[in-house]
């Protein structure tokens, strides 16, 4: 049987199978990996553009899974339809949103970004609502709240050292867009979770419809195409498309159909803290009584959100 034709309830039979200890590797899997690849995209941005760069790094990443799909005989054909979802999931999770990552970090180091991006969180909640009907309950409004607040605390004292600057506005607003560009590709995602499509063979379409995305605003901005051949940006090439697009994306997908998107976005609170003890190591950011209680209020509002009520349901269940 061809991966886009096995059923749905087959898929939920085996992630059911040793669904606490696969849930807790899956976890640890990409917070480990997203929380480095923040600190790692510094290392992309200088000669090359940054629309550029993403898109070598997804073509590689896609490349790398085609190739391991063809190698394990996955089938990777599918209907117009599934393409139709693939390049709505590929231009958003992977085209726009790091273009927008990469440009961001730019401008503010990358701890404060991937704080930024952890308010997916609470964005989910209301793209749910939008798009599935799913209903945005008090705890919700109370855990979002507390969470843009946190994050407004932690980029305050970059806010005012700017004294006007449009360098960190800019910086936040490029994260943030980011983050929205993501929560509406993870709805993509889902459905295709929902459909019970085969993870890697369709994030090998997501990443190359990604990579056209990214080329598509490298055209329209006008970007110089060129590539570094020296041994950081080569390096972190190779880490940001082996690990942190083909290792974490592919677990990612595989803990939401595991435990559900709204489990799996649990990620999202784990993996800030730790790009902020990089950058704090590596690219000198400062904790402050502004970083201590913007993350507690971050992560509050995170864990507000996601906790599940008695009788609650995911998006997505096991």
């Amino acid at each position: 049987m061809s991966a886009p034709d096995r059923p749905e309830g087959e898929y939920r039979s085996a992630a059911r199978a040793g669904t606490p200890n696969r849930a807790a590797w899956l976890f640890a899997v990409c917070t480990a990996i997203w929380g480095s690849t923040w600190l790692v995209i510094t290392y992309q941005l200088g000669s090359v553009a940054p629309e550029v760069s993403v898109v070598w790094r997804f073509a590689l990443a896609a490349v790398v899974l085609g190739a391991f799909c063809v190698a394990t005989r996955r089938s990777l054909r599918y209907t117009a339809a599934d393409h139709a979802v693939f390049a709505v999931q590929g231009a958003l999770m992977f085209g726009l949103n790091y273009v927008c990552v990469y440009w961001a970090e730019q401008h503010v180091v990358s701890g404060l970004v991937a704080v930024a991006f952890s308010t997916i969180t609470f964005m989910s909640v209301f793209a749910q609502r939008v798009m599935y009907g799913t209903p945005v309950t008090a705890r919700a409004l109370t855990g979002a709240t507390l969470g843009v607040f946190g994050v407004t605390v932690l980029f305050l004292p970059e806010l005012i050292a700017a004294h006007g600057d449009r360098d960190t506005g800019l910086g936040i607003f490029w994260a943030i867009l980011g983050t929205v560009f993501a929560t509406l590709g993870n709805m993509a995602a889902a459905r295709l979770q929902l459909r019970g499509r085969a993870i890697i063979p369709t994030t090998a379409w997501g990443m190359l419809y990604g990579a056209l995305a990214a080329a598509a605003v490298g055209i329209v901005t006008g970007a110089h195409w060129s590539f570094d051949l020296r041994l950081p940006y080569v390096a972190s090439l190779a880490y940001l498309a082996l690990f942190g697009s083909v290792a974490a994306f592919v677990s990612y997908l595989a803990l939401m159909r595991t435990i559900g998107m709204a489990n799996a976005s649990y990620v999202g609170v784990t993996t800030p803290v730790l790009a902020l003890l990089l950058s704090a190591l590596v690219e000198g950011y400062v904790f402050s009584a502004f970083t201590v209680a913007g993350i507690a209020l971050a992560i509050a509002g995170n864990v507000i959100v996601l906790r599940r009520r008695p009788g609650g349901a995911a998006l997505i269940r096991d």
